[in-house]
């Protein structure tokens, strides 16, 4: 991969992940199964991670269900390593302010400051997709975050 062709590719990366938080942030995260592998997995922690379309799109479901959230999910110091031919890491900071409810809301610091890593694959079409999210919390406030609920993770092999 030439110089050009690297930044190219880092530029439909990061566009990924903005537009991923994006969704999450002003659609509830409706759809975002879909920029997953089938059998992707979705590990913010605690407990097994979500693996798979409809444990991903199930816990954004669980996550509209229990009413209005406001969230923002900024994400910075993006990096990409490619990996091997079709594969890359990504690795980005990510600040999470959420709150249940409507705005505004008191406060000012983030409910959580992490280190968000992507393993990436590039699907027969062409397409960057999520083979894997991890969530490295550095940073957590009091505020509560939202975790998926039991019934939606699939217990490792």
């Amino acid at each position: 991969m030439n110089a050009a062709e690297r930044i190219a590719e880092i530029a439909v990366l990061r566009q990924n992940a903005i537009d991923y938080w994006h969704c999450v942030d002003h659609c509830g995260g409706e759809g975002v199964a879909a920029m997953f592998t089938p059998d992707g997995k979705f590990h913010a922690g605690p407990g097994e991670p979500l693996v798979g379309h409809d444990a991903i799109e199930g816990f954004y479901g669980w996550r509209r269900e229990r009413g209005e959230r406001t969230s923002r999910h900024v994400i910075t110091n993006f990096h990409a390593d490619f990996t091997g031919d079709g594969t890359a890491r990504t690795t980005c900071v990510m600040l999470l302010y959420a709150s249940d409810g409507a705005p505004p809301f008191a406060g000012t610091g983030p409910a959580m400051i992490t280190d968000l890593i992507d393993d990436c694959v590039k699907s027969p079409a062409g397409k960057w997709l999520y083979a894997q999210r991890d969530f490295r919390v550095l940073w957590q406030s009091g505020a509560a975050v939202t975790v998926a609920p039991d019934r939606l993770r699939v217990p490792a092999p």
